[in-house]
C-alpha cells in the first residue's frame, strides 16, 4: 500500500476473503436447517451437546450437513458456523 493505493493482488485477496465470509453466512443456516430436519435430530442434538465445542465442527462435517449436494466436502468455515448456530439450540 502506498499513498492510499492497494496492489491488485491485495485487493483480490481482500475480495476473496469477503466473498468466502458471505458464502459462510448464506450456507451455515442451510446446514443447520438440514441438521434439524434429519430423521435422527433428537439423537444428533444430544450427541452434539455432549461434544466439546471445539469438536462440533468435525461432527457436523462428518454428518454431511455442511456439504452441498454434488460436492465432496463442505466449503471452508461452513461447518464451524453451522455448529455455532446449532450450539445455541442445545
Amino acid at each position: 500500500m502506498w499513498g492510499g493505493w492497494v496492489t491488485g493482488g491485495k485487493a483480490e485477496a481482500r475480495a476473496n476473503e469477503r466473498a468466502a465470509g458471505e458464502v459462510v453466512k448464506v450456507l451455515a443456516p442451510i446446514c443447520a436447517d438440514r441438521f434439524m430436519h434429519h430423521a435422527n435430530v433428537s439423537k444428533n442434538l444430544d450427541e452434539l451437546n455432549k461434544i466439546d465445542s471445539w469438536r462440533r465442527e468435525s461432527f457436523v462435517e462428518k454428518g454431511g450437513w455442511a456439504t452441498l449436494p454434488g460436492s465432496d466436502s463442505a466449503p471452508s468455515g461452513v461447518a464451524r458456523a453451522c455448529a455455532e448456530i446449532l450450539g445455541k439450540k442445545v
